[in-house]
């Protein structure tokens, strides 16, 4: 298979446009065909020569995740279903307008990234690694489900067409950058494919690629601690959030099995690194579930932890997961989960209804439309 040609940093590219002795300002016109119009093809490219265009498919693929399935509507949380190239399916979620979760002052949308089709951590309560774990992604499938919300969602504005899933045009002028914060906190463990993952997020932050600030891009890990510490010393200013769910051992140990391998005191070590080589406040994720976690004795170790490492509290009633035992606890039980912890002194967020009637948790769209091919169902398309 030829190598995609977003996986290409943009000096790859200019040495390549160099040996065949092509203008330098040629290459500038790739990238902007490439990321601020998100060209899906190589015919897109108009003003690039016929002959240049034959040589870049000749030498390169270009490809975006093909939409099979968007859930929630345009002005709430949506659920992306993509088929990548192999055909392996994955998910994005588009998040609207907050108050600030991960970012600075109030993210406008903020988009839910995978690393891996599957997932091999084997957290309880997630969908992600209920089929195990099937591949890493390259950075062109990191990346490009940005490019491909974006494109999508620039044709559904511009002229919706009758069937959403048909692919569409790029369009004549270049629009705004419609995602503006970036959490990679989708199916798979980001710091396992950590190498494609930075070269990703180095494309989506450059000026020439995506123009996305590092302090808008956040990455979401269940604990793998040597990669906190990579993340920690590069020189990028990405933010950083813990998928905790349990802010003792003892509570941690039954749903995340990574806290065998890396338990708290590792996690917490690698975490105060983190915050002492980039002066950043770090997320704890805090899924609340029923019976596990969200009883109010687990207040007070958490807010330890978080007063410990300076972080912010992001607290996340369970998504039901078919198949899966746990529960959400009642809201009046979140709520004031949430307010004994902010009485602790902890900067908390309570996510109450983002997604829990979209299948939002991770892996759960993809998951039940497999299972629906699988059983020669027809293909799903848009449900909106």
């Amino acid at each position: 298979m030829l190598p995609d040609v977003r996986r290409q940093s943009r000096e790859s590219l200019l040495a390549q446009f160099q040996s065949w002795e092509v203008p330098g300002y040629r290459l500038d016109q790739l990238l902007g065909w490439l990321y601020p119009r998100r060209a899906a093809s190589w015919d897109e490219m108009t003003n690039l020569p016929k002959a240049l265009r034959q040589r870049l498919a000749e030498t390169y693929s270009l490809t975006l995740p093909q939409v099979v399935r968007v859930q929630g509507a345009h002005d709430t949380t949506q659920k992306f279903l993509w088929r990548l190239a192999d055909g392996s399916l994955i998910e994005s979620v588009l998040i609207p307008a907050n108050p600030a979760l991960y970012g600075e002052r109030s993210d406008r949308h903020t988009l839910c990234i995978s690393t891996q089709v599957g997932c091999a951590y084997g957290c309880r309560f997630c969908a992600s690694g209920l089929d195990g774990w099937k591949r890493n992604l390259e950075p062109h499938e990191i990346l490009g489900q940005v490019l491909a919300v974006e494109r999508w969602q620039q044709a559904q504005t511009s002229s919706p067409p009758s069937d959403p899933a048909t692919p569409t045009p790029a369009p004549a002028r270049v629009p705004e950058r419609w995602v503006s914060n970036i959490v990679v906190m989708g199916m798979g463990e980001p710091m396992a494919n950590y190498a494609h993952l930075m070269t990703a997020l180095r494309i989506l932050n450059a000026p020439w690629g995506g123009n996305i600030g590092a302090r808008k891009i956040t990455i979401s890990t269940s604990g793998v601690v040597p990669g906190i510490r990579d993340l920690a010393d590069d020189p990028l200013q990405f933010r950083l959030a813990i998928s905790l769910h349990g802010a003792t051992d003892e509570v941690r140990g039954q749903i995340m099995p990574v806290n065998r391998k890396y338990p708290l005191a590792e996690l917490t070590a690698a975490c105060e690194h983190y915050v002492a080589r980039k002066g950043k406040m770090i997320t704890l994720e805090y899924i609340l579930i029923d019976g596990v976690n969200a009883a109010r004795e687990q207040v007070e170790p958490l807010a330890k932890l978080a007063r410990r490492l300076h972080a912010k509290v992001n607290l996340i009633p369970y998504n039901r997961v078919e198949g899966l035992p746990w529960n959400r606890p009642p809201e009046p039980e979140c709520r004031a989960f949430s307010k004994a912890l902010e009485g602790q002194g902890v900067n908390t967020t309570l996510r109450l209804e983002k997604g829990h009637d979209i299948d939002a948790a991770c892996g759960q769209l993809r998951l039940r439309t497999e299972r629906e091919l699988a059983s020669s169902e027809p293909t799903p398309t848009v449900a909106g």
